[in-house]
């Protein structure tokens, strides 16, 4: 399985997404258009199908793959959010971060792939949503895990790092039910014992965000803006932000422009909307900032409405969020429906001591981070470049920086940088 996953995490660049093979494990994915497949991969995969030359071809067949059936559904919208089931167990969990199931962002993008999972392979699935909303608790995380496990779960899948206090507690109690932490890492329990029914999936956002911030400077774009969410105590929001900074400095050092950004974490703390954040970004836009990127689930609501009333431009986070507005400029993703497909799947192909106890970083060289080239609005800057730039990420030619708590607040050549 782990030679696939690269394979399988590549679509999150398209459109559409590619379902599991009719067995309970995900199948091969086609390559992304202008977007093709890195040849050599690092761990934790083991190699991957050769990139084509053109953007139109996919990669070549894995010759090990089981083919991809044709009833497959590849699209998570065809698939209820919510389902009945006959005995009234429901085997593949999933607990949601805060903020809404349907955000069209990190929520509904984990949850996509627990319902794409488990409806090409004939199984059933439950959400199950911490008490208290935005204000839940540790002891409302644990409730919504022990709910799932009671509720038959065989595996159970959680999104965000505001998990850890309860999934260490259920886990440590449900020591035969594994659990995938997206946007985690590896557990201990009280005892200082590593939890090998946990595994932690995470992302380099920072790769993502470096791509979308680059895009936007060699765009045109010289003012720019970054709403993250979680009160800047969230890594992946903060790894993120961190390389939105970076791509944007690097781009103007090559244009030999200078560029300013306001980067702000105030009304984000539950990554919801609100009027006072939609203030806040309508006040950027109306003193001359041109783009901001929307990193926080809901939180791209207020900013999207702020943008359209002023003419505008936002760059989306997780998912691509070209659908929901027609302000968005381009996403700056990472492949959470595929992700969550390739980690259940090592449940039920009985090879999930591969990733329990230990942490899975992807990024490019898993083709699990990039921006969605067929959907973007940028005139300027092409395909040709992006796909060049991801090339020179994927070799090692181009390295991102991810300690945004060391390097963050560092003299930038040239970018002024505005923390509100």
């Amino acid at each position: 399985m782990k030679k696939y996953l690269a394979i399988v995490l590549a679509l999150v660049m398209v459109l559409g997404m590619c379902a599991c093979g009719s067995q309970p494990a995900p199948a091969d994915t086609p390559a992304p258009a202008a977007t093709p497949a890195p040849a050599d991969t690092p761990a934790p995969t083991d190699d991957v199908a050769e990139p084509t030359e053109t953007p139109e071809a996919g990669p070549e067949a894995d010759p090990e793959a089981d083919p991809e059936p044709t009833d497959a559904i590849v699209n998570p919208d065809d698939i209820d959010d919510n389902m009945t089931s006959a005995d009234g167990k429901y085997e593949v969990a999933f607990i949601t971060d805060v903020g809404q199931l349907k955000d069209k962002s990190f929520n509904q993008g984990t949850y996509d792939g627990v319902k794409l999972y488990a409806a090409n392979n004939g199984l059933s699935y439950k959400y199950y949503q911490p008490a208290n909303g935005d204000q839940a608790t540790d002891d409302d995380r644990y409730d919504a895990m022990k709910a799932a496990v009671d509720g038959g779960a065989k595996v159970v899948v959680c999104a965000g790092f505001m998990q850890e206090g309860a999934l260490k507690r259920a886990a440590s109690e449900f020591t035969d039910v594994p659990f995938i932490f997206i946007d985690g890492y590896p557990l201990t329990d009280d005892a200082g014992n590593l939890l090998a029914n946990v595994a932690g999936i995470s992302f380099k956002e920072e790769q993502s965000g470096y791509l979308a911030g680059y895009a936007v400077v060699k765009e045109g774009f010289t003012k720019l803006g970054f709403c993250g969410g979680g009160g800047g105590t969230n890594p992946a929001c903060c790894r993120f932000g961190y390389g939105y900074v970076q791509g944007a400095n690097a781009a103007a050092a090559e244009l030999g422009v200078d560029v300013e950004m306001n980067y702000s974490w105030q009304y984000g703390a539950s990554f919801s909307a609100s009027p006072e954040l939609q203030t806040m970004a309508n006040g950027w836009y109306q003193t001359g900032t041109e783009i901001i990127f929307a990193c926080g689930g809901s939180m791209f609501q207020s900013i999207t409405a702020a943008a359209s009333a002023n003419d505008g431009w936002v760059v989306g986070v997780d998912v691509d969020q070209s659908f929901e507005s027609d302000a968005v400029l381009t996403s700056a993703m990472k492949g959470l429906s595929n992700a969550v497909q390739w980690a259940v799947g090592k449940v039920y192909d009985g090879s999930y001591a591969d990733i329990g106890g230990v942490g899975t970083a992807l990024g490019a060289t898993d083709g699990a981070v990039g921006l969605p080239t067929a959907t973007w609005s940028m005139e300027q800057y092409t395909v040709e470049e992006y796909s060049a730039q991801l090339a020179d990420i994927v070799s090692g030619a181009l390295t991102v920086d991810d300690d945004y708590e060391g390097g963050l607040e560092q003299e930038w050549s040239n970018l002024k940088l505005n923390i509100v």
